[in-house]
C-alpha cells in the first residue's frame, strides 16, 4: 500500500458551532510524508496534527500553535481516518471547523468529491504491541494488540432515551460510511442554555445536533439509528486517534471515554516505545487490514 492524499482541492462553507459564524474550509493535496497540516489563513499559522499541539479537550478537541487555534476537529478527522488519507492541507479562515450536520457525512462527501491519489511512498501504520490504558474513576480508554482494527465503546447515561448503549465497530472505510459517519453529536437542552449564556454553542441547532430534554429527543425527525449516541462516540474516538498520525492496527476500547481521555491515551502510547511499532504496510502481510481502506 502507498500513502494517500486527495486528488484535487475541494472547498465548502459551513457554520462554526460555538461562534455561529460562517467558516470557509478548503482541502488541498500535500506531498508524501507531510502528514495532516491545518492552516489558519487569516493568521498565517500552520498547525501540524500531532498530540503535542492539543491545547484543549473540554468541549471538543482543539489544536493550537503560535496563538492560532482550530476547534472541533474530531468529526472531520474521523472521515480523514476512514478514507486512509496520510497527507493533506486543511485551510480555514476562523478558529473552528464547520459543524455541518453534526456528523462526518458532509466531510465524507467532500473527500469523495476530491478523490484519492496514491503517492510514491509506503503507507505506515501504528501497530499496538502492548495494552495502554488511561483511567479517570470508572471511565477508561485503552488500546490493545489485535490483528483486527476495531473500536469498542460503552456509554451509560441516566436518560430514558440513551440509557446504556454498546457497540463494537470493525473498521473499514465502507462500514464507516454506512454505520458511523451519519451519527450526530448530541447534547442536553439545559447544557445548551448554559453554553449560550457563556456565548458558546451560538451556531448549534436541531439542524446540527441531537438535542434532548429530560425525557425525549427534541429533533422532529428523531434519530438516524437507535444507538446513534454510541455510534457518535466511536466517530469521535476515531477522529481523536487520527492525532497519532497513522492508522492503528489494534483494538480501541472505552467506557464513557472523552476527548480528554483520548488525548491522554495518545500521549501515553507515544511515551512508551515498547507499546507500539511503526511499520510500512505490506498487503501480503495484512491483506484484510489493507482492504479495509479500499
Amino acid at each position: 500500500m502507498k500513502q494517500r492524499t486527495i486528488a484535487k482541492p475541494v472547498e465548502s462553507v459551513g457554520i462554526g458551532l460555538h461562534k455561529g459564524k460562517p467558516v470557509h474550509l478548503r482541502l488541498e493535496p500535500l506531498e508524501a510524508g507531510s502528514g495532516i497540516v491545518f492552516y489558519r489563513e487569516d493568521l498565517g499559522v500552520s498547525i501540524p496534527l500531532r498530540p503535542e499541539y492539543v491545547v484543549d479537550t473540554q468541549m471538543a478537541t482543539v489544536i493550537g500553535k503560535d496563538g492560532a487555534n482550530v476547534s472541533t476537529i474530531e468529526h472531520f478527522l474521523s472521515a480523514v481516518y476512514a478514507y486512509g488519507i496520510d497527507n493533506m492541507r486543511v485551510i480555514l479562515d476562523d478558529a473552528e471547523m464547520p459543524i455541518m450536520d453534526g456528523s462526518a457525512a458532509s466531510f465524507c462527501m467532500m473527500l469523495d468529491e476530491a478523490g484519492m491519489a496514491e503517492q510514491n511512498a509506503g503507507k505506515e501504520i501504528l501497530r499496538i504491541r502492548k495494552a495502554v490504558t488511561v483511567r479517570s474513576g470508572e471511565k477508561y480508554v485503552s488500546l490493545k494488540p489485535s490483528e483486527t482494527a476495531s473500536f469498542d465503546f460503552l456509554i451509560r447515561f441516566e436518560h430514558p432515551v440513551i440509557a446504556e448503549q454498546h457497540r463494537r465497530f470493525i473498521f473499514s472505510k465502507s462500514a464507516f460510511v454506512q454505520e458511523i459517519s451519519r451519527a450526530r453529536t448530541f447534547g442536553f437542552l439545559k447544557e445548551v442554555q448554559y453554553l449560550r449564556s457563556k456565548n458558546l454553542a451560538l451556531g448549534g441547532s436541531l439542524e446540527n445536533a441531537i438535542v434532548l430534554d429530560d425525557t425525549k429527543v427534541l429533533n422532529p425527525e428523531g434519530l438516524r439509528f437507535e444507538d446513534e449516541f454510541v455510534r457518535h462516540k466511536i466517530l469521535d474516538a476515531m477522529g481523536d486517534m487520527k492525532l497519532l498520525g497513522r492508522p492503528i492496527l489494534g483494538a480501541y476500547e472505552a467506557f464513557a471515554g472523552s476527548h480528554g481521555l483520548n488525548h491522554q491515551l495518545t500521549v501515553a502510547l507515544l511515551a512508551d516505545e515498547s507499546a507500539y511499532e511503526i511499520v510500512t504496510l505490506q498487503v501480503e502481510e495484512s491483506a484484510e487490514f489493507a482492504r479495509s481502506f479500499a
